[in-house]
């Protein structure tokens, strides 16, 4: 169902029990998803993994949460070795600690900053992308401030992605793809290039 090698599962695995062990205590998803997570959250991840279509030298995932997208990339990495580095910025500390919980049982190498998005130090980073952070403006606000130059975001979006588009134009020029969802009808997962402002 996934397309990945026994140990990339494995690690998914591992990743999905620490997850539901840690959800009692602290929120990382919505409790009423944990019974569907291998597919809202595992699969939805992977299919914007796969978006990257190119050799990326990092991957920066702001407001990484419970790790979707984020750790499902640094796991997918750890096998393809595409994005060469992953970065969670996580501003709840909590958050940051499960995060590195996760690296660290997995065996996965990851950088996890434990600071707000606008506070971070530039990522420079080949692809940005964000998961039930922001509406696309606000999204693409902290992209500007952490994409190389001819970077890539990647913004998985609900049904709303088309009028969070029509107001992002007011303040952005960028060129976009939306890529219907394998996981939710009616969700896109955008893929912008050419970010700059208005």
């Amino acid at each position: 169902m996934l397309g990945v090698s026994r140990e990339t599962f494995e690690r998914l695995e591992t990743y999905a029990a620490l997850l539901e062990k840690w959800n009692r205590r602290i929120n990382l998803v919505a409790r009423s998803t944990l019974a569907d997570l291998w597919e809202r959250h595992i699969r939805d991840s992977l299919q914007v993994f796969r978006l990257l279509d190119h050799p990326a030298r990092r991957w920066a995932d702001l407001g990484s949460g419970g790790g979707f997208p984020g750790l499902v990339v640094a796991i997918l990495a750890a096998e393809t070795g595409n994005p060469a580095g992953t970065v969670l910025v996580e501003s709840d500390q909590r958050k940051a600690t499960f995060l590195r919980t996760v690296l660290r049982e997995t065996g996965v190498s990851a950088q996890v900053i434990a600071e707000r998005i606008e506070e971070t130090s530039p990522l420079s980073a080949d692809v940005v992308s964000a998961r039930a952070l922001a509406d696309l403006a606000t999204l693409l606000g902290f992209a500007g401030r952490h994409l190389s130059p001819g970077g890539l975001c990647l913004f998985p979006k609900g049904r709303n992605w088309k009028s969070e588009l029509q107001l992002a134009r007011e303040a952005w020029h960028f060129s976009y793809e939306a890529i219907p969802s394998q996981t939710e009808s009616q969700a896109v997962v955008l893929k912008i290039e050419g970010l700059s402002r208005v």
